[in-house]
């Protein structure tokens, strides 16, 4: 499989966010403020974007968002390798640490790719949530 992780902007992860996370809302409502402070990417396969996450810093920490996956490749890799791709691109940035609210069904993915939990479960817009944290080598 012939796979192409690119960073583009922000406007261009709505569809998959909209499709994968939030099917019950509108396209035009995917937009974050912080949208303009970050870095989006995306995973290209045959030209087509099937994968999405936003990445945001916050000291030397960074905090990723938005991550999806269309559903008809999951669980063949591609979200695996994205995660990769963002925990480099963090790494050659001298980030410390990166984290995200995962969604609690996700949690088995972030533990693989040795994210520990943090703190409570929360929910927010009818999802239910807990941070997950990793710490990455000092250069």
């Amino acid at each position: 499989m012939s796979l192409q992780i690119e960073q583009i902007r922000p406007e261009l992860t709505w569809q998959l966010r909209r499709d994968v996370l939030y099917s019950n809302l509108q396209k035009n409502e995917m937009g974050m403020d912080e949208d303009n402070y970050g870095y989006h990417f995306a995973a290209f396969k045959d030209n087509y974007i099937v994968a999405v996450v936003s990445l945001f810093k916050h000291g030397s920490d960074w905090q990723f968002r938005k991550f999806a996956v269309n559903e008809t490749v999951q669980n063949q890799g591609i979200g695996k390798q994205l995660l990769n791709h963002i925990l480099e691109f963090v790494e050659r940035e001298n980030g410390t640490g990166i984290w995200c609210n995962a969604r609690l069904s996700a949690t088995g993915f972030y533990t693989k790719s040795g994210f520990t939990q943090i703190g409570d479960i929360f929910s927010r817009n009818g999802f239910e949530y807990i941070v997950m944290q990793k710490d990455l080598p000092l250069k």
